[in-house]
């Protein structure tokens, strides 16, 4: 098969297709993509990665509870607003939580904001949500709707904080709008870590990139 650069006009310019990709990749960190977890994220938890770009949790004997919070997944850098990606795995009642502007990483729940990741998919239609079913955002913010596939299959959240603004979409629909003046939220850091719970229970992360905005 052949294929053909073409150019693109920008601004009365002209721009080769290869800039083109690179001004549309701009900003964003592949956080798995060099296959070297340690390049972007830091842990003491048995976080593995695999060739395939894929890394799961898969907690080691006697690792329970949520509470070993160096055992979380962390990324190195620090983000005040962010737009993020991630397709996520869990099993049967798995749980988890995306954390974001957590301002020690020793108290995260205290100090942080945390989306929630869990097997919501046996509730009924119409069932009440709380902030512990996935896209509901920790502390005391429910989702809006429940899109969440079966346990065992990939869910793609897509997040974007920006300003006092968080947008939270799960498989392509969204699932809560807050902002960071709620009640429940405005005492908390406006920027910090990023990272992912473990919470004794098997997990599996793929396709994460983020960026500042």
């Amino acid at each position: 098969m052949q294929s053909h650069a073409q150019a693109v006009v920008i601004g009365g310019g002209v721009v080769g297709c290869s800039v083109l990709y690179h001004l549309t990749k701009a900003g964003w960190t592949d956080v798995l993509k060099s296959g070297d977890l340690s390049k972007h994220c830091h842990t003491k938890g048995n976080w593995i990665l695999t060739k395939d770009g894929v890394v799961t949790l898969t907690p080691r004997p006697g690792e329970r509870g949520w509470q070993r919070y160096d055992a979380y997944l962390w990324l190195k850098e620090e983000y005040k607003d962010f737009e993020v990606e991630f397709d996520y795995k869990v099993q049967k009642r798995g749980n988890s939580g995306f954390y974001f502007h957590v301002g020690d990483k020793k108290s995260p729940v205290a100090k942080g904001i945390e989306v929630q990741i869990y097997d919501s998919s046996g509730k009924k239609k119409g069932a009440r949500l709380t902030d512990h079913d996935s896209g509901g955002v920790i502390p005391g913010i429910p989702p809006t709707k429940n899109t969440v596939k079966a346990a065992g299959e990939w869910n793609r959240f897509h997040i974007i904080c920006k300003g006092r603004k968080v947008t939270i979409k799960l498989n392509g629909e969204v699932v809560n709008e807050i902002s960071l003046d709620h009640a429940r939220l405005k005492n908390r850091p406006d920027k910090g870590g990023i990272g992912f719970q473990d919470h004794g229970l098997p997990l599996s992360l793929r396709k994460f990139r983020i960026r500042s905005i």
